[in-house]
């Protein structure tokens, strides 16, 4: 059975994240989506929020899990008894970074590959933080969230001083 981990703080999941999980799910037998803690983040959801609204955006998608999970995702890997990270890559800096996490992860567990998918074309500027300012700042976020991210977004601000 092949199986892969998707992970990320997915705050907020975006359609995005949404659609490169879907093309995922194509290819493997099981996708585990890892929502991180993001302890190192300013989020504006709880791991519990995060987990509840990218499993109704993926709720059509049978072979997807969605799990949160604290801690190294080499070690959540391994306990979920993946071999594959699957992520995505928008732009060349986005491989900077995934380069550097890819051979920390090797050296964590050396039987554990990394796989980079880039995003579709409509979805290549997109990314959590630039929903969270668009959203901060008053602006409709509702063309690169899901209605219910949408508005779990709006309710979310709404109640920040």
């Amino acid at each position: 059975m092949s199986r892969a981990v998707i992970p990320g703080t997915f705050d907020p999941v975006t359609l995005g994240h949404e659609a490169l999980i879907r093309r995922a799910a194509k290819i493997f037998d099981e996708i585990v989506v890892g929502v991180a803690e993001g302890v190192h983040k300013q989020l504006i959801f709880s791991s519990a929020e995060r987990v509840a609204l990218a499993r109704e955006s993926l709720a059509g998608c049978g072979n997807v899990r969605v799990v949160a999970f604290r801690g190294l995702l080499a070690d959540f890997v391994r306990a979920e008894k993946c071999r594959v990270i699957l992520r995505g890559l928008r732009a060349v800096s986005d491989f900077e970074f995934e380069s550097q996490l890819f051979h920390i992860n090797r050296k964590l567990d050396p039987g554990v590959e990394t796989l980079f998918m880039p995003p579709d074309s409509e979805y290549i500027h997109l990314s959590s933080t630039v929903v969270r300012e668009i959203a901060q700042l008053g602006g409709d976020a509702q063309k690169f969230v899901s209605p219910h991210v949408a508005r779990a977004l709006a309710e979310k601000l709404r109640r920040q001083p």
